[in-house]
């Protein structure tokens, strides 16, 4: 179950950071999107994963998840879903300002024959 976890953590983050690097502004904004579901995992995983088991229920409180990371993931999606939503609105109107999608705003023109 760990190794699963720590895989999917480490695969959303490459490609979060992968998607990032890229030149255009929507595959920025998926690899910030991939990037916060990648912290979420890690939040959620340090809360002491425990398979069928509701935080604090157990009479004994012999195993029970630790419901602080649990809170702190939820805040964490409600203020990607804020962020995610600014990045879309101000890509918009970057695209609307300047014709063109690039996340540094400027054209770039790609010459055929090579530098003389």
């Amino acid at each position: 179950m760990e190794a699963l976890l720590a895989i999917a953590i480490g695969v959303l983050t490459a490609a979060g950071v992968y998607l990032m690097l890229r030149a255009r502004t929507f595959p920025v904004l998926l690899g910030l999107t991939l990037l916060s579901y990648a912290v979420n995992l890690f939040l959620f995983a340090s809360g002491r994963l425990v398979v069928a088991s509701a935080p604090l229920t157990d009479k004994n409180f012999t195993s029970y998840p630790d419901p602080l990371p649990q809170a702190l993931v939820l805040t964490a999606i409600v203020i990607g879903f804020g962020m995610t939503a600014l990045l879309v609105v101000i890509a918009l109107r970057a695209l609307r300002d300047t014709g063109d999608d690039h996340v540094d705003g400027e054209r770039h023109v790609r010459r055929e024959d090579g530098p003389r």
